[in-house]
Order: structure tokens, then C-alpha cells, then sequence
């Protein structure tokens, strides 16, 4: 497929519809709005749901298939977030708590690109592998290690700068998405697919309709971080496009070494290249609450995250195709 009708097709899809909608009613100020416990329930059942259905079918993968994709997500896991403040430090010249809060979110991932990305592989007829949330999970321990970048420099003045790492690791595994994308594969991998057809029509059928709501919900968030990037300039755009572009066509290149299929390295490049914005801020507040949330907030939510729902996707989808 030409790349124009891949983005014509991605524009088109009811997920980016609902984003964009989204965005146009916080852009005119209109009274549109979640309650928070909606937002919290909708969350949870979709990182829920992708784990469940992904464990239900990794019952049924081989050992054999799996070792290569997990060794490239661990690889990503320290090598994003040390690319990210290297990045950060150098082009944006940012000190080392904003730095290593933006390494945080982008060495994370973002579960809402990760599920569109995976909606996106099988629109296409190409589904991605089934254990790719299992990579997800490995893959949000880049917060650990953009923390611990910056922790000898937050503890200087400790007599233990390490201390801090052990509370750390803690709450990366107690956080919301590592449990349920772990307790998830964990039922799903013990149910397999019998198990799962009594509990399908809410775990399967009604995803996309949930996904569409929480898109809208993301659209008016975006919207009101638009005005942070006007306040802070045009080196978070083009960081903020570039970095995850980077990240994006090596993953999906890594994917393919890793052999995974084509939709599943576009899956596994757009994870690589997204950036989370709800338990990756949590950490790097509670850490380095010296770092400004203007500028990672605004960086993975006002503009990587709406680059990648809207461009991104069709570009590493395009990549895997030709490398494939």
C-alpha cells in the first residue's frame, strides 16, 4: 500500500477520529468531560484487556519463539532512556533532572500508542504477535534506569546515593501498568483460549468502542498542553518528533533482526518511539520533583504522542513493510 493512503487510512481510523475530536472540543472551549474514577475504570480495563487476550494466546507460542523479541525489549529498556538524556543534555541543553525526567517517559512506554499500534497491525491484515505485551511490561523499566541516571547527582549530599534505588525498582513493579499487564498475561497464559470465549464480548468485542472513549479523553489533554509548547518553544517540536522517529524506525528494524513479523516489528518500533504520560510522570514527580512537568508533560503528551497517533504509526508501518 502507498504510503499516502497508509496515513489517509490512519487519519480515517475511529481511534485518531475520536483524538481529534477530542482536541477540537477543548480548542473551543467546550464543557466536555470525564470524571476522573470514568477516566481510572476505562484505563484499566483497556491495559487489562490487551494482557488478557495477549496471555490467551501465548499460551499456545513456542519458547523458541519469544527469547530473541524478549532480549531486544530488555535491550530497549536501558538503551532508550540513556539515548533520550544524552539527547536531552546535548540538543536541548537541559539540566539533569529535566533531562533524566524526559528519559523517563521516553525510555517507558505509552500502553494507549501501544494499543493503537496494535489495532493499526490488524486493520492492515498484518496482527502482531501475541506476547508483545510481555515486552511492554520489560519495556517500563526504562523508568528505573533514567532515574537512577540522575540519582547519584539528586543524592549527592546523602552519605548513601544509592539509597534511593531499592523504593524505587518497588513502586516501577507495584505501578498500575506492570500489574496489570502482568496479572493479565499471567490469567490469560492459565485460561487459554477456552477459558477466555465466556469472557470475550467484554475482554474483546466492546475494546475498540472503550479505546474510541479514552481517545477523546487523550484529545482534550493533548489540546490543553498546546499551550505549554507555545510558552516553551520550538526545540521540544522538533525533539519531541525527532527522538521518537529515531527510537520508532530502530525498533522496527530491531524487531525484524529479532524475528518478528512485519506487524509485529511495526508494533514493537511504535513502542520503541512512544513516551508514557501517566505512570512514568508519577515516578519522575516523586523522584526528581525538581524537573518542571512543562517540559516532559508537554514533550510526550502535546506532541509525541498526537505525532505518533497521526504520522508515526503509518510511517513505521511503511519501514517494516519495506524491510520485510
Amino acid at each position: 500500500m502507498e504510503a499516502f493512503e497508509l496515513l489517509r487510512v490512519n487519519l480515517l481510523s475511529p481511534v485518531v477520529l475520536a483524538f481529534l475530536a477530542g482536541m477540537a472540543a477543548t480548542l473551543i472551549r467546550s464543557e466536555l468531560e470525564f470524571p476522573q474514577p470514568v477516566l481510572n475504570a476505562i484505563s484499566i480495563y483497556l491495559v487489562f484487556s490487551i494482557a488478557l487476550q495477549g496471555g490467551t494466546e501465548l499460551s499456545e507460542v513456542r519458547l523458541e519463539e519469544v527469547w530473541a523479541p524478549v532480549l531486544a525489549a530488555t535491550a530497549a529498556a536501558f538503551l532508550l532512556p540513556i539515548a533520550t538524556y544524552l539527547s536531552a543534555r546535548r540538543l536541548l541543553k537541559l539540566d539533569v533532572a529535566n533531562a533524566a525526567g524526559l528519559a523517563a517517559l521516553f525510555g517507558s512506554v505509552s500502553s494507549v500508542t501501544f494499543l493503537a499500534a496494535v489495532g493499526f497491525a490488524e486493520k492492515m491484515g498484518t496482527p502482531s504477535e501475541p506476547f508483545l505485551p510481555a515486552l511492554v511490561s520489560i519495556m517500563e523499566w526504562g523508568i528505573l534506569v533514567a532515574l537512577v541516571i540522575a540519582l547519584p547527582g539528586h543524592a549527592k549530599n546523602q552519605e548513601a546515593p544509592w539509597a534511593g534505588l531499592g523504593p524505587i525498582a518497588i513502586e516501577t513493579l507495584r505501578g498500575r501498568s506492570v500489574i496489570l499487564i502482568i496479572s493479565g498475561l499471567i490469567i490469560g497464559f492459565l485460561i487459554g483460549p477456552e477459558g477466555f470465549q465466556p469472557v470475550a464480548p467484554v475482554f474483546k468485542d466492546a475494546f475498540r468502542g472503550v479505546l474510541m472513549l479514552f481517545l477523546l479523553e487523550m484529545g482534550m489533554v493533548a489540546a490543553r498542553q498546546l499551550r505549554d509548547f507555545f510558552r516553551l518553544g520550538p526545540r521540544l517540536l522538533i525533539f519531541g518528533t525527532l527522538q521518537p522517529l529515531v527510537h520508532g524506525l530502530i525498533g522496527v528494524a530491531v524487531g525484524h533482526l529479532a524475528g518478528l513479523s512485519p506487524g509485529g516489528a511495526f508494533v514493537f518500533g511504535a513502542i520503541c518511539g512512544s513516551a508514557s504520560y501517566i505512570d512514568a510522570p508519577v515516578a519522575v514527580r516523586a523522584t526528581l520533583p525538581q524537573a518542571n512537568p512543562g517540559i516532559y508533560l508537554t514533550t510526550s503528551l502535546g506532541i509525541t504522542f498526537p505525532f505518533n497517533l497521526l504520522l508515526g504509526l503509518p510511517l513505521y508501518y511503511q519501514f517494516s513493510l519495506w524491510l520485510d
